[in-house]
Order: C-alpha cells, then structure tokens, then sequence
C-alpha cells in the first residue's frame, strides 16, 4: 500500500514509527506544513526512501489530490486537525484514491435550539457523500482512531459476538493519565479539544439524536485496572453518530469522557472570554483566530510525552441481552504513559490513537477489510481486527459487569 500521511504531529509521529516495520507498507509520503518536523520524523525513521517528505497545505483539496497523484498513493490519511477533514476528502476523492481519518467532518450547532436539537452533525458532510463514494468504488473509513475508532469496533464485535441484542453502547474514556507541574496542559490538540468539549454533546436516545448541555450529566464510572470510580462528563463525539448506523437495534449511545473539573473551568472560562472562536479577530491590523493563539501558546503535545503520568483507557460499555439474560460488558484498552514511551518512543495518546488506522490500513491492504462507500469501522468485521491487536501484542480487555450495579445517566 501506498499512502500519502497528511499531518506528522503528535498522531502523525505515531503512525509512521509504526508503518516502518509493517511489510504492506510500500511507501508512506510524511506531508505537513512544517518540513522541519517532517525531516526530523524523516531521520528517526533512518532516512528510509520509503518515507519522502513534502509540503502541503491541507486546506487545499487539489493540492493534496496533486500530491497523491504525484506518488500514486492508494490512501490518503489524515492525521490533522478536524477542520481539514473536507478538504482532504475532497482530495482524496479527486485522485481517485482510498480515504481515512479519524475524526470526521464537524458539526455545527443548531441556531436556535443547541442544547435541545443537533444541527450538522459530526459527519454529516461526508456521509451525504456516501453514494458518490460508493458509484466509484472507492472507501472512505471515517472515525478509525482510537475514539473514535477502537472503540467502534468494540461495539461491532459485542453485538456479533457477545449478545443476542445490543441495547445500549456507552463510551467511557478516561484513567489516570496526567502531566504534573503544568497548569494547563491538554493531552492532545488544544484545537480539537475545544472544538469537541463545548459544542453541544450529542446523544442517541430511543432512536433519535439529541443534544445537551456542555459537560452534562456527570457520571462516576468504575474504570479497571485498579483506577476505579473517575467522573465523566458527557462530551460530542463520533460513536454517538456511527454506532446507531450499524449496530442494529441500539436504543441508547453516548460517549462520556474524564476530564477533571479544574479542565473544565479553564474551558469554560476561554469560552466566555471568546478565545474559543474560529472566526479571526483584528489584533494590529493583523487578522488572527483566537483558538489558534490558544494553540500556539499551550504546551504542545508533542513535546509532552516524557511528562505524562498514569495510564490512559479508553473503552465501550454494552448493555443487551445474552441467551434470555441481561449482560453487561466493559471492552478496553489501556495505556501506561511511561512504558509506551519507553517501548514505542511515542506520546501514549499519540500512540493510543495511531496504532488503529495502522491496523486498518493492514486490513485494507491484505483484503481483509474492503467496501466502497463513505463506512464507519462498525461497518466491517470486527473479528480480523481484534486478532492483529493480539498478533502485535496490544493490550485489550474485556471485565463482565453486574447488570445494573450501575447505570449510564
């Protein structure tokens, strides 16, 4: 296979380190807008000619179709901010190539009743492309992350394989993971940590989709491993969009994630002084978005591997019916900041995260997964995904919960 990688941060990082030693991988093209960090990934991965560098601009949808025309690029893969998610999809339609992000393309709130109705959902450009997508033959893989992504596909292998029926699907993210000394310090991109956390979260509720307040119903969930009860907080996410599409007879989805209450004053408070905002702003005869100053002045997650602390899970609660009983289950996979520094020499959430379009791009490129189509990962089979998790040795689990010990709010 052959890919053109858009975005070589903290995601991007991962992804290469890890397509080096994968026998599929013919070439994988390092494109950012930055050549300084893509020659310096370039030299850690011993200036293979498998790994070219080039220059783009992911806001321009035929400059990435240029790009990957030029190295024939069977996939194009994002690895960037969200915002670019149409542009590079665009793109890779244009070249007549595979696509697969994970995030998807964003929403916008509804303009009178946010709290109440979705507007846009997350996804919805790109799904309203789905039967263009489908009459060329080619795929684009929405959501193939770790969350979303992963998790995903924990909910397409329970309902195939743990349960008659599927009732409810909760995402629950979080752990013990943390960078001390630092009094604001996000684990991953400001940019999207923003954008997710104070649009209205979005739930699945008796077949219809809806939306509620920012950090709403707060909810103690008993994290494995040793970590316990950590409170989550409802958050807009993708699973919520994609698992009712493919999971059938699904009744409830949500996805809440650990952010801690000090995280969400700050958040809170950048978007009551509006320096959440896209739009830019005149400072000095100069036109400038305050989210990206947020951006430029916060630790970069990059850099902050060798800080982090603790461990990261991230994982899907299900609720069903199993040979006439109700089961619970928790699926999951767990990350300790230090030893996946150590063993892989990428940031945990980086890594986390990128270890899973690896996986899929394998599965692509081996024929083990194909379809046409704009798909989300619940689409394809879950079975040959989990089994490449153990052949490369990472972890997941699965704990049986008592049913209805504890119940999703």
């Amino acid at each position: 296979m052959r890919v053109l990688l858009v975005g070589a941060g903290t995601v991007g990082e991962a992804i290469a380190r890890l397509a080096r030693d994968r026998d599929w991988c013919e070439l994988m093209v390092l494109a950012d807008h930055d050549l300084d960090r893509t020659a310096a990934l370039q030299r850690e991965l011993g200036d293979d000619a498998r790994f070219p560098a080039a220059r783009i601009d992911a806001r321009d949808g035929e400059a990435v179709a240029e790009l990957a025309r030029r190295h024939r690029a069977d996939l194009v893969m994002n690895a960037v901010d969200p915002r670019f998610v149409m542009p590079l999809f665009e793109g890779a339609f244009r070249a007549g190539t595979a696509y697969m992000d994970m995030a998807t393309s964003l929403s916008k709130p509804h303009p009178d009743r946010p709290y109440e109705l979705p507007g846009l959902k997350l996804g919805d450009e790109q799904l309203a492309r789905a039967g263009e997508w489908e009459a060329a033959g080619r795929l684009a893989l929405i959501g193939m992350g770790m969350d979303p992504g992963l998790t995903d596909v924990f909910a397409a292998y329970a309902a195939k394989n743990l349960f008659d029926e599927v009732h409810e699907v909760h995402v629950r993210d979080g752990g013990d993971l943390s960078i001390p000394g630092f009094a604001f310090a996000p684990v991953f991109s400001i940019w999207t940590t923003i954008e997710e956390c104070l649009n209205p979260p979005v739930t699945w509720d008796g077949g219809e989709w809806r939306t509620t307040e920012p950090f709403s119903a707060a909810e103690l969930f008993p994290f494995p491993e040793g970590i316990g009860p950590v409170e989550c907080v409802n958050v807009e996410h993708e699973e919520v969009l994609l698992v009712p599409r493919w999971v059938p007879g699904v009744r409830r989805v949500t996805f809440k994630y650990a952010l801690g209450s000090d995280f969400i004053e700050k958040l809170r408070f950048l978007h009551d002084i509006g320096l959440d905002r896209v739009e830019p702003v005149r400072v000095g005869g100069v036109e400038v978005s305050p989210r990206d100053v947020v951006a430029a002045v916060v630790p970069d997650p990059v850099r902050m591997g060798d800080k982090m602390v603790g461990r990261a899970i991230v994982g899907t609660w299900v609720l069903g019916r199993r040979n006439g009983a109700p089961r619970e289950v928790f699926l999951y996979q767990m990350a300790d900041a230090q030893e996946t520094l150590r063993t892989t020499g990428s940031q945990v959430v980086g890594w986390q995260t990128g270890f899973n379009p690896v996986l899929a791009m394998e599965l692509l490129a081996t024929g083990a997964w194909s379809a046409a189509g704009v798909l989300g990962p619940e689409a394809f089979d879950p079975d040959p995904y989990l089994a490449l998790m153990d052949r490369y040795g990472i972890h997941h689990a699965m704990v049986e919960m008592e049913p209805g010990a504890h119940r999703p709010t």
